[in-house]
């Protein structure tokens, strides 16, 4: 079969690998549908903690293909998507629902080959069924949005609560619509590019502010008493430094984006204790797949606009070298 092969950082190749064969409680999927996230240029430039060489991608969905010995919920033709966490189920972590904390945490496409591929095998037990209403894009969008899931349960969110939110790409649109239906009351979105605070304001954002006007619009006159919560979605150290500025008292802070292993930023600690603080971290998904896929089911959460282009995995290689229009939201690449 076909896949994309990270081979060493910064080297991509689409080869012929092996099938995949399920094994015992497993299944085979045909891949049609995978989205491109943050993680995946991460590993792709040696900023994770991938082993190579690996086939990348872990927002998927697909049809079964195969299914392996004693699996009985699941049938070739199934139209599915996957949670693609590893949990090894007998840590210490694991026993106490903090599945994402593994101590042999693993995921598809992240520590073993996943689904840029024209075939993935996966767990029986990950594999959830989309109903005829849910297209293959959507059900490859199911995996970011059990990881807004996560964050939004970090976050513990207060009804009422003042935000501010840095990033409004794919990941934060998604936020933007979660913090709304969760009770947020000012949402103040910063970004770069101002079709996406356009969008952000049209999906639940009360203010969209560009980010060289930031100073000018959030600062100790027209915000005195800071925000009671601020998340960061974009990963980016410079801008995470600049959001604990925001930071009012007793406030929460969400660190969701995605930074590189070796990324560090300074922050104060005399402000942390002073002020109260509380600083959270929202790492990928723990047991949140199947709320997501209800949320994204039941029409809570759009995000078929969110969608921005379809590539094939040969365009895949030029869009993780880069460089990346920052107008895009998600891009997947279809099977």
């Amino acid at each position: 079969m076909k896949a994309l092969v990270i081979e060493e950082p910064n080297k991509a190749v689409v080869k012929d690998v092996p099938y995949p064969k399920p094994g015992k409680h497993e299944v085979t999927i045909k891949v049609e549908n995978v989205g491109i996230c943050g993680t995946d240029i991460h590993i792709f430039k040696g900023e994770f903690l991938s082993p190579y060489p690996i086939i990348p991608g872990h927002e998927f969905s697909g049809v079964i293909d195969e299914v392996g010995e004693d699996v009985t919920s699941w049938k070739v033709g199934d139209r599915v998507t996957a949670d693609p966490s590893l949990f090894c189920g007998e840590c210490v972590f694991c026993l106490t629902n903090r599945g994402n904390q593994c101590e042999n945490w693993g995921a598809l496409g992240n520590t073993i080959d996943g689904s840029m591929a024209e075939y993935v095998k996966v767990p029986s037990r990950n594999v959830v069924k989309l109903p005829d209403s849910m297209s293959f894009d959507e059900g490859a969008f199911i995996e970011p949005m059990a990881c807004v899931v996560h964050g939004m349960n970090r976050l513990d969110l207060n009804v009422g609560d003042r935000v501010l939110l840095f990033g409004a790409g794919a990941m934060g649109q998604q936020l933007i619509q979660s913090l709304k239906m969760a009770g947020a009351s000012e949402l103040v979105v910063v970004d770069i590019d101002q079709d996406k605070l356009d969008m952000a304001l049209s999906w639940g954002a009360t203010k969209g502010v560009l980010t060289q006007d930031l100073e000018k619009h959030i600062n100790k006159n027209t915000y005195p008493n800071g925000f009671d919560v601020v998340v960061d979605a974009t990963g980016i150290p410079s801008v995470i430094e600049t959001a604990f500025e925001y930071l009012g008292k007793t406030a929460k802070y969400l660190q969701f984006g995605v930074t590189s292993q070796d990324a560090r930023v300074t922050l104060d600690p005399f402000k942390l204790y002073n002020n109260d603080w509380t600083v959270l971290g929202s790492m990928a998904i723990n047991y949140t797949f199947i709320p997501a896929f209800h949320w994204v089911k039941e029409g809570r959460i759009k995000i078929d606009h969110l969608i921005s282009k379809k590539i094939s995995l040969e365009e895949t290689i030029d869009f993780l070298q880069g460089p990346r229009d920052s107008s895009l939201f998600k891009v997947q690449v279809k099977l």
